[in-house]
């Protein structure tokens, strides 16, 4: 069975019980019955496909899916069933999940080691050589994938999932239908440390990490513990693969940030921003609201107004990069000299 195909586990799905499902006019036979999801291009019979991006558009007419999700405007176009909505991508990211592999069962593995004192709820599912310490609390449907390390006192919200090896330290709070996946670290402590004459004095972190509902983290990110206050990551929130927040950073609702993204300690992110992949935020900042951050920009100060922010430079070929390099360093220069020549 590859990824793309019915979960045994689940119903089978007609066209009819797609459209209710996606909100969606049908326009074609609702008993066909649909198996899978897959591109324009490559779709087959028994198959649905979806058109959101007009990049794709030419490839509408050779299609072979049993159905297409696509607006008003690309309907007429299209040689198979329709299923009609006004945003096809969201009504394919809707039907995604009835075809989402899951290899979790409810119960725990025989080697796992789990502390007489864990608290949980029904439908929870703990994988092999999974560790689990004193005072956890699971609600409901919660899977712990293989390998997972979960710390003492930690609380975990239902229908959340811990891929394979996932790292909570002491006392961290995940909310309710929390994603986490392999590879990710949460709660590790902050980078702080006090100098003493040219030695490094750690500073314990005594906070901890608070994480909303509907939170997704990608493979291999890290979010720091907090030194007082804890870290805090709001609801809705979705993290890419190898992002860094340090401690006491706090994230605002439905903010999303991309790949190695670093942002460092006691920043404070608004809701509804965006921070493209490698963008770096400076320690003790504040972004407001309905910000968006370029990919590789480098924030230095607080943005209090919302919009689109960049910095950098855009690829160029090396020989001019480095000529205008050496320009950049002069432009000082010319600054000044271009004051007394306005001067004169």
């Amino acid at each position: 069975m590859t990824a793309h195909e019915l979960k045994p586990s689940q119903s089978i799905l007609t066209l009819a019980d797609i459209a209710k499902i996606v909100s969606a006019e049908l326009k074609g036979d609702g008993s066909t019955v649909v198996t899978g999801l897959a591109t324009l291009a490559n779709a087959e019979s028994g198959q649905v496909s979806f058109l959101a991006n007009p990049v794709y558009k030419h490839q509408l007419a050779d299609t072979r899916a049993s159905a297409v999700i696509l607006d008003e405007n690309n309907s007429a176009e299209c040689p198979t069933s329709v299923l009609l909505c006004t945003n096809p991508y969201l009504a394919y990211a809707t039907l995604s999940h009835y075809f989402e592999f899951s290899s979790s069962v409810a119960g725990v593995h025989d080697s796992a080691v789990v502390h007489d004192s864990v608290i949980m709820g029904e439908g929870v599912s703990i994988g092999p050589n999974a560790v689990l310490q004193q005072g956890v609390v699971l609600g409901a449907n919660v899977t712990i994938g293989p390998g997972c390390v979960v710390d003492s006192f930690v609380t975990i919200g239902d229908d959340s999932t811990l891929h394979s090896n996932v790292t909570l330290y002491h006392h961290v709070v995940l909310g309710m239908r929390v994603n986490v996946h392999s590879g990710t670290v949460i709660g590790a402590d902050g980078f702080g440390y006090a100098n003493d004459k040219g030695k490094w004095k750690k500073i314990a972190q005594l906070g901890s990490v608070v994480i909303g509902n509907d939170v997704d983290i990608g493979a291999s990110s890290t979010i720091d513990r907090g030194a007082l206050d804890d870290t805090v990551i709001g609801n809705g929130v979705i993290i890419d693969n190898q992002v860094q927040l340090a401690h006491n950073v706090v994230i605002g609702d439905h903010t999303a940030i991309a790949g190695c993204v670093g942002i460092a300690g006691s920043s404070v992110i608004g809701r509804n921003c965006t921070l493209a992949g490698a963008a770096g935020v400076a320690g003790h900042l504040v972004i407001g609201d309905d910000v968006h951050i370029g990919m590789q920009a480098q924030v230095t100060s607080s943005i209090s107004e919302p919009g689109s922010y960049a910095s950098g430079t855009g690829l160029m070929p090396t020989d001019l990069w480095r000529r205008n390099v050496v320009r950049l360093r002069r432009l000082n220069d010319f600054y000044r000299r271009f004051v007394v020549l306005e001067r004169r």
